[in-house]
């Protein structure tokens, strides 16, 4: 019997926490060499550089806004994002300040309740307001060493055999080995490449904010469910503390580069609802459109596109951050290997290969839903199937699946059909499976008590548990939770640990 060598405490696996007193300064930055500079310090690229960190890469987190965003728009936290969250550690940190809502209602305002069968022990939605996840994941990210400098953006970059000179938008220049564009939909980075982002410009735009109204609850409630009739999306809801969420389509506006205005809201409610519900004070005023894009590239040699910065879709469904995430914990541990010097030859190139697909099926879904929500008379009898066909859990927990990520499975060749997917959060004797996971390393997790990791063992854990919850002998995840083997035979998991994480220390 090959003995745990996950600790008990599976968050001493955790590396060493810096201490930001002892860093450099901003101002200390000329002539230094970083390992990673991402640019954008949004969910993406936050989340990029605590992955990084946990293989202590030396990252730098360029941002060009002076502060955080400070508008209260309430996000949401798909199933797959939330265990993510929890394989990190995470989970509990972000769970106080959001509100769990049912797993429903996702593809195309549909209303149906959630599906039976959804595998995994965080089947929900959990609303956070964005400038709250986005503090979050960036103080964990300075929690574990990553440096993040505000007021200034990446204007140039020029690179090279060995790494990247990045230019900075006080002529500054910074060298690094890597750089990662996590700056947006108009994103500097990828012009600077040259990467086209074909697709669909906007055609519709609509309006969202969070502001007070002027009449009853009853009224807005009668006024909103008839317009719901053929005006999708639109809604007029309470968001706590006596304001309402808003959302009108705003065809008609002239200038799509000036925010919006109360008096934009006011003219479009009563354009579409004959009433403007007499909103005023508004918390927050925002726009969006549904234009549709998809970058041709994730890397061209040492920089490497994500989040916004590789795709952007209508915000249908709620996609847009959680796929933003789940790019950064995929590439993270990938671009940490490559720096480390352990990475297969193509283990970078697995970053476009799964992530490039997920995204191009985000988009085709997003334009599916945008169909849907037309008020014109084919699209609402195509929705009407669907709301019939959503009858069937098949089909629900289908639709669920593509929404909340939880269905992907990355290509990893003839393999079960386990293999390539994520592993729920199953019980083991020391608790639950993401415990294992916080510091960022693949695990073996061996119900035969006989398998081992040999010479990866710097990279990789294991825990020999004949109790595991698991249908099969072993399985070996990535550590992005997805399973990269299963079985029992020694030397077949030899070849895959080579395949995934280089070769042996020893």
């Amino acid at each position: 019997m090959h003995p745990s060598t996950v600790p008990a405490d599976p968050t001493s696996t955790d590396p060493v926490r810096r201490d930001p007193s002892k860093l450099p300064s901003p101002t200390a930055d000329a002539g230094r060499r970083y390992d990673v500079i991402i640019a954008g310090c949004g969910p993406t690229g936050a989340m990029l550089a605590a992955e990084l960190r946990l293989h202590d890469v030396r990252v730098l987190v360029v941002e060009k806004e002076t502060a955080p965003t400070s508008f209260a728009r309430i996000v949401g936290l798909h199933i797959r994002s939330l265990e993510l969250m929890a394989m990190r550690g995470l989970l509990e940190r972000v769970l106080p300040h959001g509100r769990r809502r049912p797993a429903g209602a996702y593809f195309a305002a549909i209303a149906k309740p959630a599906p039976s069968g959804v595998d995994s022990r965080y089947a929900y939605l959990l609303g956070i307001p964005q400038p709250v996840i986005e503090r979050l994941l960036a103080e964990h990210a300075t929690e574990l060493g990553a440096r993040v400098l505000r007021g200034r953006a990446v204007t140039g970059l020029q690179q090279d055999d060995d790494g990247v000179t990045v230019e900075l938008s006080d002529g500054e220049q910074l060298r690094t080995r890597y750089l990662v564009g996590c700056d947006g939909g108009r994103s500097t980075v990828r012009k600077l490449l040259g990467v086209a982002f074909p697709g669909e410009p906007a055609r519709t735009e609509t309006l969202m904010g969070e502001m007070e109204v002027g009449v009853p609850q009853a009224e807005i409630a009668a006024t909103t469910t008839a317009v719901g009739q053929t005006h999708k999306p639109f809604w007029v809801r309470p968001a706590g503390g006596g304001f309402y969420s808003v959302l009108v389509p705003a065809a008609g506006l002239s200038d799509r580069s000036e925010p919006p205005t109360i008096a934009d809201f006011r003219d479009q409610l009563r354009a579409i609802a004959g009433t403007d519900f007499g909103v005023h004070s508004p918390r927050w005023l925002s726009r969006f459109g549904d234009a549709t894009r998809l970058a041709e590239r994730y890397r061209v040699g040492r920089v490497l596109l994500a989040g916004d910065a590789a795709h952007v879709h209508p915000p249908i469904g709620g996609q847009g951050l959680n796929l933003g995430i789940q790019d950064a914990v995929n590439l993270g541990w990938k671009l940490a290997a490559q720096v480390r010097g352990w990475a297969p030859a193509t283990l970078l190139d697995t970053y476009q290969a799964e992530r490039h697909p997920v995204a191009a099926q985000v988009l085709d879904n997003t334009r599916a839903q945008t169909e849907l929500l037309s008020a014109e008379p084919g699209a609402q009898a195509v929705r009407r199937l669907f709301t019939e066909l959503m009858d069937f859990d098949e089909v629900n927990l289908h639709l669920l699946a593509k929404i909340t990520a939880i269905g992907i499975r990355y290509d990893f060749g003839a393999d079960p059909d386990l293999v390539g997917r994520r592993l729920p959060d199953v019980d083991v004797t020391q608790g639950h499976l993401y415990g294992l996971l916080h510091g960022g390393r693949g695990l073996l997790l061996d119900r035969t008590e006989r398998l081992t990791v040999g010479g990866w063992s710097d990279r990789v854990d294991q825990l020999a548990d004949s109790a595991a919850d698991l249908d099969v002998p072993g399985v070996l995840l990535r550590p992005d939770g997805h399973v990269a083997w299963v079985g029992d035979d020694q030397r077949d998991l030899d070849a895959h640990l080579l395949r995934w994480f280089g070769r042996p220390a020893h």
